[in-house]
């Protein structure tokens, strides 16, 4: 007696990030589709968030850590999806690495992070 095995049928991945499995993850470094490029203050904006998202993987998680990390996850989505972080995602991560002062003193991501900020 054979079993029926599920189908699986994937169309057009191009550009698209996935994985499969209870504990699999999946980080898209895709440039966004509209071809806007970040400009260097963008870029460097990008690169801060994601060493700040990296170092905070190293540290003991806290609901102060849990939605700073979420606010740079979805920062990193706007700039990679078109280009630019819009005035209020930056003001949001302004006001989480406000409070979050302790981060900013131990870890030198945040700090860049700040600085870029205006902090």
């Amino acid at each position: 007696m054979a079993s029926e095995e599920p189908t699986v049928r994937f169309g057009d991945v191009s550009h698209s990030t996935f994985a499969v499995g209870s504990h699999a993850q999946a980080v898209s470094h895709h440039q966004n589709a509209g071809g806007a490029r970040p400009d260097e203050e963008t870029e460097a904006l990008l690169k801060a968030v994601r060493e700040l998202r990296a170092d905070l993987e190293r540290v003991n998680g806290t609901d102060q850590t849990a939605a700073l990390g979420a606010a740079l996850a979805d920062t990193e989505a706007e700039i990679t999806g078109t280009g630019q972080a819009t005035p209020t995602r930056r003001e949001r991560l302004r006001e989480l690495l406000a409070d979050a002062q302790s981060l900013t003193a131990v870890l030198a991501s945040a700090g860049a992070l700040a600085g870029l900020l205006g902090i």
